[in-house]
């Protein structure tokens, strides 16, 4: 059997994304896969694993937005922004300042998520996969190096408390968090802390969207492989579903027909933009490739940026 689509994997606690790689690898005994979005080992949830021929749909779903639910600590600050990592600074709420939380039902932390929601930018943590002069930050860290993160572009579409525990020390905030590409819940974590000046840390993460996708529809490890041993492969999914956020194009046979051999088309219904915009080619319910218009001696064509039609 071909294994050619998008699997979703509910990642367990403690597995790197590429050891989520490698498992897929096994299942399906394949080596071409790919993972959509990396989890840190202490996170769980969705992680989208393209497979075999849908690979060739991934390149165009690396914009997607996220949802995500976290469990945050205040009154502890690591040197990851998570409980992986090693403590430097402490500082508790006493017990005066906890009955004042209390008795404004939080208030104080309320204004401080509605503050961190409205930013647009964001700095990364130094304990992050971004790249300084061609190398990880968090190589860099290790090593004890400190490198300048400069904040990059993001953008958070909500930011709900959903619960408020006191604890034996300090208090906790779990959330959730709707956000653009690029956006760390560890920091919304720290910089919450930082603005509370009680210091912060993410006890859990989980991510529960990713474009489309839906970790209600995700399997765990344990799952896939008792289906794959059963002989169902229901978990695969159709990889076209990951790039229904493109807009679509409808074909006629002809035009079909001439994008399946790799021929440009006319196609006057689109307009044609400095920046290359992305389409669906879709004929009788099928996307045949992904397209984009241009000018071409006074008139609007489409060009194929990638063909999926002879796949």
């Amino acid at each position: 059997m071909s294994f050619d689509g998008v699997i979703l994997i509910d990642k367990p606690e403690g597995w790197t994304s590429f050891k989520t790689d490698g498992f897929v690898k096994k299942l399906i005994g394949s080596r071409k896969v790919g993972h959509l979005g990396t989890l840190d080992p202490f996170a769980t949830g969705l992680l989208p694993v393209f497979c075999g021929k849908g690979l060739k749909y991934l390149r165009f779903c690396e914009g997607y937005d996220k949802e995500y639910k976290c469990r945050c600590i205040f009154g502890a600050e690591t040197d990851t922004g998570d409980l992986t990592g090693e403590i430097i600074s402490e500082n508790y709420p006493s017990e005066t300042e906890l009955k004042e939380l209390e008795a404004s039902d939080f208030a104080k932390v309320r204004d401080a998520f509605a503050e961190i929601a409205s930013r647009t930018e964001q700095k990364p943590p130094m304990y992050s996969a971004k790249k300084i002069d061609g190398v990880k930050a968090y190589d860099l860290a290790r090593k004890g190096v400190e490198a300048e993160l400069k904040p990059a572009k993001i953008k958070i579409y909500s930011l709900t408390i959903d619960k408020i525990e006191t604890l034996e020390k300090g208090f906790a905030v779990e959330f959730t968090c709707a956000c653009s590409k690029g956006t760390y819940i560890r920091t919304i974590c720290t910089d919450c802390g930082e603005l509370l000046g009680y210091g912060a840390h993410a006890q859990t993460l989980r991510r529960t969207k990713n474009g489309p996708f839906d970790v209600a529809g995700a399997f765990t490890p344990d799952e896939l492989s008792k289906m794959a041993e059963a002989g169902d492969h229901s978990f695969l999914q159709d990889p076209s579903t990951a790039i229904s956020h493109i807009p679509e194009v409808v074909l006629d046979a002809r035009q079909a027909k001439d994008l399946g051999f790799g021929r440009k088309i006319a196609f006057e219904g689109v307009e044609v933009k400095p920046e290359r915009t992305f389409y669906r080619a879709v004929f009788e319910g099928n996307t045949i490739a992904v397209v984009y218009p241009a000018n071409e001696d006074g008139k609007k064509v489409m060009r194929i940026e990638r063909l999926f039609a002879n796949d």
